[in-house]
């Protein structure tokens, strides 16, 4: 393990997070240097969010010492000092007040910005450091935050930790920056990243897309089970070493996607939607992928078919069958939070566990019990509340409840945000199985791999679909290509 305690801003030694009988972090050591990329991977749950936390001061460890200056800082490290130390995050679940706007969200990470203008004076600085990280991004600083979608939201987010008042940012945090971003944005800030390092501003990088974290980091951490089991610099790992490490094994290596049968032409028309261009189907057994920029109009397209399938209350949109479906902003549209992870799964299927009128206790833990063991879900009790569970965890939770259901459709919007690669891969070999049973799946993703899995492939641009290919003639560039095409694309044959 490197020693980097001579140039460190901050060290942690021996930090230690006990929860009842969790034991979140065991023993860290970590250490963040003046002018680096830190990349901290590991599977959910293996510590990466709580040792943020502790980081940000927004909670405190049981065990260990905070070294800044090289004086032991522990019994007073909080909020306030690590503010003044310039420490910034960007967490996983993102901390916007919905009702406010972009310049009032701005103002609440700025103290200083008062008195007469301040509501100016914020949305211009807001403004200025979206433009400088996302140029193009369309975002006003008097948008209402629950009128942006999630992507922008996350945009909004990243752009008010790089700005700064009176007290200069010297570490920002950034978990999982990139998860509802497109792969245009990803890069972009990604490029900014590499920016700000180059500057000497210190950034701590937590991922599941590897090799992100692979092309922008200087040195990387691996953390398993709350504790370091790997640092050093980026050139001493690849992508096989990080998965190895993280304790994923062979099986986590990526599947090669083989070819699927051919459906038969007669096979039951599922979903039909039509647009201004050409139909979006989907027949039983399809994978039908949604691609393009992030907030064109696939999420759109998902809830109009989830809100005919559930209630019959889309007119733009023909589905045969019951639906499901997997949120991809678990705050707002997944998670029950005062729900326990049982019920968070069982609310899915409440017809199959009626018993004389009631929900039979016991069907309910059977079905949470497989699903645990089925997808990993990392708790001790799934009858602990859904929101003891990491963000991935909690989002297997989310798979589950789909998973587990009748639901002849399965609608997954970008649903992988904050999901470890050993759980992609298996959740990938779930939809394969299930798709050869018949179960059809709309599958919206802002990750091109993910777009190899599927059969169809659709594109859109401003709400409308602008082009359609079959899995062979899948290309990034043609994606690209037919996401910032000035006129809808022709439409090639599957």
């Amino acid at each position: 393990m490197l020693d980097q305690s001579a140039s460190s801003l901050i060290r942690f030694e021996r930090v230690a997070k006990i929860y009842g009988a969790v034991r979140a972090l065991s023993g860290v050591d970590l250490s963040i240097a003046a002018g680096e990329c830190l990349g901290l991977v590991g599977h959910n749950g293996a510590g990466k969010s709580t040792l943020m936390n502790v980081l940000t001061g927004t909670i405190r460890c049981d065990e260990g010492a905070i070294l800044i200056d090289g004086q032991d800082r522990r019994q007073s490290y909080g909020v306030d000092l690590a503010t003044e130390l310039g420490v910034r995050c960007v967490f996983q679940e993102l901390s916007l007040c919905p009702n406010l706007t972009v310049a009032e969200n701005t103002r609440i990470a700025h103290r200083s910005l008062k008195g007469l203008g301040w509501r100016r004076r914020a949305g211009q600085l807001i403004a200025t450091m979206l433009d400088e990280i996302f140029p193009g991004h369309g975002i006003a600083p008097g948008d209402i935050i629950a009128d942006l979608s999630i992507g922008k939201r996350q945009m909004v987010e990243i752009a008010r930790a790089f700005t700064e008042t009176t007290q200069p940012a010297r570490i920002v945090v950034l978990d999982e920056p990139t998860s509802s971003l497109d792969a245009v944005t990803a890069e972009q800030l990604l490029a900014y990243v590499r920016k700000r390092v180059a500057s000497g501003l210190s950034i701590i990088l937590i991922s599941h897309m590897l090799g992100e974290v692979l092309s922008a980091s200087s040195r990387i951490v691996v953390m398993r089970d709350g504790a370091v089991v790997a640092d050093g610099p980026v050139a001493g790992f690849d992508r096989e070493r990080l998965v190895t490490t993280m304790g994923g094994g062979a099986q986590t290596r990526r599947p090669v996607a083989t070819a699927r049968k051919g459906r038969d032409g007669e096979a039951l028309l599922r979903v039909e939607v039509p647009t201004s261009t050409m139909p979006l189907k989907a027949r039983s057994g399809d994978i039908i992928g949604l691609a393009g920029l992030a907030g064109h109009g696939q999420t759109r397209m998902l809830l109009d078919v989830f809100a005919h399938g559930r209630h019959g209350a889309s007119r733009k949109a023909r589905v045969q069958g019951k639906v499901a479906l997997v949120a991809g902003d678990r705050q707002n549209d997944g998670v029950f939070p005062l729900w326990s992870i049982a019920r968070n799964i069982g609310v899915g299927s409440l017809k199959a566990m009626r018993r004389v009128g009631l929900i039979d206790p016991a069907a309910e833990a059977s079905l949470a019990a497989e699903w645990k063991k089925r997808i990993a879900i990392k708790t001790p009790d799934m009858d602990n509340p859904i929101l003891s569970l990491s963000g991935g965890n909690q989002q297997k939770a989310l798979f589950a409840r789909a998973f587990g259901s009748d639901a002849d459709i399965v609608l997954m919007d970008d649903p992988m945000r904050g999901v470890d690669v050993s759980t992609k891969y298996e959740v990938y070999d779930l939809i394969r199985t299930e798709a050869d049973r018949g179960r059809t799946f709309l599958w919206y993703t802002t990750e091109f791999e993910e777009l190899g899995y599927c059969d169809h492939i659709y594109v859109f641009r401003d709400g409308d679909i602008v082009d359609e290919l079959s899995r062979d003639a899948l290309t990034e560039e043609r994606i690209i290509k037919a996401s910032f095409a000035e006129t809808p694309s022709q439409q090639v044959p599957a």
